[in-house]
Order: structure tokens, then sequence, then C-alpha cells
């Protein structure tokens, strides 16, 4: 078997895979947390309460997979795959330990260092070579703002990484950076897999303070004592290198290629593809699978949480019914346009320091209306950023889709394909990052290619009606008249 360990934004999760790629029954543990949230654009998680999440995950699956029936039946793990949020920033000290919260990229109190970044930088030629927008989501924003507001902090800082080197230092005592999780953070040159020397003097940060680079398959063994006595199944088992979760996401979804578009919708969400191009064009991001193998995309700052915020803030139910009166609203019908940039904007624009409008508001507006809109707003913002990556993708694509979110509301889904303009495939893969983890530790393990996997198991297809397409091509040509009113 492969534990795969997945970290994402709102909960980690454990579970194990045989070797064709598919689930162990009863091998699975999750473990929800929410991020610290602010006013001014905090967004935060605290690293212990993380990793602490991760071993009680990996408490449940390794003992439960470490049984004597399971050993009889040569269901050994023989390896870990980790796959994390791309993105993310924590400082640690000397000793290795924790010395920062984890900075999400869903936190904007750098959009002011961005902007300065914009105007003294150029931004194409870093886009070119690094994938990334100077945007608050990305690294050098982020180390600019905390040099200057928080510099005793940054003071006790040795050097800079991300939740899949907090693992490795807590478990092994020492941790690299991955290519793939390097190229999510706008400091990685991509063609040359090293650290950009122009990005990392825009962050007033040198590499002696990051880690060292290493590859998917540049495995670790040998836990620290007190985890192997933990974990005994794992003592001395490889554990690879946490890969960004857009990327195994697409692994774990089967779009290992260019006729297959992954479209995620979770926490955020976001449209990928697997191609290898030089330069992505403008409003995309460029990242990185390993070394050899990159994907395109572009992501928003919304998804399943605009969801969350309206059912939380307009008070409506989580249940069949909600579900059944949003599906009955006709598209568009409510006259209302919003921009869902909740937590700023990203793709296209990337502008992190834009906030969320609501207009045309009247009487007969329903907290059911309002959350039509907001899905719809969320929906026109994947088609823009679908109209650029489709060049991208074979004539003939088709667009898979995964995540909680999107799995949990067919009305959604439809909503999407209708905006799209293409036909919506759900996957019925409800762990599809996970799977993309476990899919290449048996790739590096040399067991079976990650681009021959046992193919994910389909699950409807929304087909887009054209006259809902074509009431929504009119609702984002005002989606973009009022963006057009903002600073």
């Amino acid at each position: 078997m492969i534990l795969a360990i997945d970290v994402g934004s709102s909960s980690a999760r454990a579970s194990a895979y045989d070797d064709s790629g598919k689930t162990v029954a009863d091998l699975f543990h999750r473990v929800s947390y929410e991020p610290a949230v602010g006013r001014d654009g905090t967004v935060e998680h605290d690293p212990h309460r993380l990793l602490d999440a991760v071993a009680t995950c990996v408490d449940a699956v390794a003992t439960r997979g470490d049984d004597v029936h399971a050993r009889r039946r040569g269901r050994e793990i023989h390896a870990v795959g980790v796959t994390a949020f791309w993105h993310g920033l924590l400082g640690f000290d000397r000793d290795g330990r924790p010395a920062t919260p984890i900075y999400m990229w869903g936190d904007t109190r750098s959009a002011s260092d961005a902007l300065l970044l914009r105007s003294a930088l150029d931004e194409e030629a870093l886009h070119v070579r690094t994938g990334c927008h100077l945007h608050t989501s990305y690294w050098p924003a982020k180390l600019r703002w905390l040099a200057r507001a928080r510099p005793a902090e940054t003071g006790r800082v040795a050097r800079w990484g991300s939740v899949g080197e907090l693992l490795e230092l807590a478990l092994f005592g020492a941790a690299g950076t991955s290519v793939s999780m390097a190229s999510g953070t706008g400091l990685l040159d991509q063609e040359r897999a090293q650290w950009d020397r122009e990005a990392l003097a825009a962050a007033g940060v040198d590499a002696e303070r990051l880690f060292p680079l290493v590859d998917r398959a540049d495995a670790r063994r040998g836990l620290r004592p007190e985890w192997a006595s933990r974990w005994p199944a794992l003592r001395a088992v490889p554990w690879f290198p946490a890969i960004g979760d857009g990327a195994a996401s697409n692994v774990g979804s089967d779009c290992i290629d260019a006729t297959r578009v992954a479209l995620n919708v979770g926490t955020s969400a976001a449209l990928r593809v697997l191609a290898d191009t030089p330069s992505p064009p403008r409003g995309l991001w460029r990242y990185r699978l390993d070394r050899r193998t990159s994907l395109i995309g572009g992501a928003l700052s919304e998804g399943g949480n605009a969801y969350a915020w309206c059912r939380k803030v307009l008070r409506l139910a989580d249940d069949e019914a909600t579900e059944a009166a949003l599906a009955a609203l006709g598209a568009d019908e409510h006259g209302l346009t919003v921009l869902p940039f909740l937590a700023g904007e990203r793709a296209p624009g990337w502008r992190g320091e834009r906030r969320a409008a609501l207009t045309g508001l009247t009487l007969d507006a329903t907290p059911l209306t309002i959350l039509r809109a907001v899905l719809e707003a969320v929906a026109l913002r994947l088609a823009r950023v679908y109209d650029l990556l489709r060049p991208r993708a074979a004539p003939d694509h088709v667009v898979v889709g995964s995540g909680g979110a999107l799995v949990a509301s067919a009305a959604w889904a439809q909503i999407i394909a209708d905006a799209l303009g293409h036909p919506l495939i759900v996957s019925r893969e409800e762990e599809a990052t996970s799977r993309g983890a476990a899919l290449l530790a048996l790739d590096a393990l040399g067991i079976r290619p990650f681009n021959e996997p046992v193919p994910a198991p389909m699950g409807q297809t929304f087909v887009p009606d054209p006259a809902r397409h074509a009431r929504y091509v009119e609702a984002l040509a005002r989606q973009r008249a009022l963006e057009e009113t903002l600073p």
C-alpha cells in the first residue's frame, strides 16, 4: 500500500491506496481546521495545529494498516506520498521549529507591496521566468511586507519554507523544498529549476535562507525515534517530498496531458492542464509537477469558501431543499452583478487589493437569489480563465471536474458548465489530490508510471444549454463593466 497525506487549506487527510491506485477500504481519516482571518486581510494557519492534524490522521491510518490481518494479506505500507497547498509561507528558527504562522495564499496584507513591486520591476519578464505574477499570493510581496511590518518576527527566522518542510523537519530533522512546491512561490526560475536572482532580490531574501531544492522522487527514510516508535510500520519506508496540491489533483483525476483539462472547486477554484510551454499567457500561471513536467492554469481565491460564506451570512441551510431551490432558479434571472473577491482577486487580473462587490439589489432579492448570483459570479470568473487556457489544450479536450464543493452541488456544476459553454464531467474520485500523491509515489518506486494509471471512475456529465450560455455571456459583460469601475 501507499499512504497518501494531503494537507489542504481546510483539512488534513490520510488515506491508503493499493498498487493499482485504488483506495483501500476503511483506511481514511480527516481532521478539519479553519484559518484565522481578519478584516485587514489576515489569513493564517497555526503550524502546530496542522502538524497535529496530520499526525492524528497518520495515527488512524497507519495503525489500522499495520494490523496482523493486513500484513497477512500483504498489505504493508511501502511508501508515503505527500501533497500540500501551494503558496503557504512559514518561517523556521535555527532549530527548525516554526517561528511564524503559516501565511496563506488568501492573505492580502501585502497588497501595497505587490503594487510597489509591479511598478518597480519588469513583471512580464518575471512572469515568463517564474510563471507567477507579482501578487499577494506569492512570496516576494509577502516577504517584503513581513520585513516591513513584522521585523522582530522575521528576525527570528533562519529559513523560509512551506508545510512540506514543516513535516520533514518534524519527522526527520532535515528538509528540502520540492521543485513542485517551489514553483508556486514566485521565486523559482522554472526553466533552470533554481531560485531566481531577481525574484530573490525583490523579496529581500537570499537563497541560503531557503531550503535546498529536491525533486519529487528524492525520498527521506528513517523517522526520528519518537515518530518511529509511534508509527513502526513507517519506520524505514520512503517519504516523498510534498507536491503542490494542484499538480497532484491533475494526476489524481487523470488529467495528465493536453486532452484533459482539470477543473477543481474546493476551498478555492482552478483550471489546469499539463502542458510543457515556455511562457504562459498573461493572466495564467505556470507551475511544475517536477523538473520535467509543467502545468499551466489559473486559480481563483473563491470556490467553496464563497458558498460557505453565503450559507453562513445569509443563514441558508446546507440541505437538499436549498440545492433543489437553487437549481430551480433561472440563469442570471436575478439581475444581480457580483465581483466575488472575498479574498482579493487572483486570475486573471491578479489584484490582491480588490474586494467583493454586489450591485443590482432590489426589494425582491432573497438569500437564495444572492447565493445563486455569487455562485454564478465564480463560474463567470472560471469562464474567463477557461478562455485563456483553452488554446493550450487539445482541440478535442474534455473538462474533468473534481473537488468537494463541486461534487456536493449538482446545481453549481451545471452553472459552471453553462458558463464555460463546454461539457463538464465530474469525477467520482472524491479524493483526487490524495490519489495523485499515491500515484506519484508508485511512479517514484518504479511500480506504475503515473501516466498509465487505472482510470478514476467518472460520474455525471453536465451538458451546457446554449440559451443559458448566451445569458451568461451577457452576465460576464456586466461583470467586466463593473470590474472596470474599480481602481
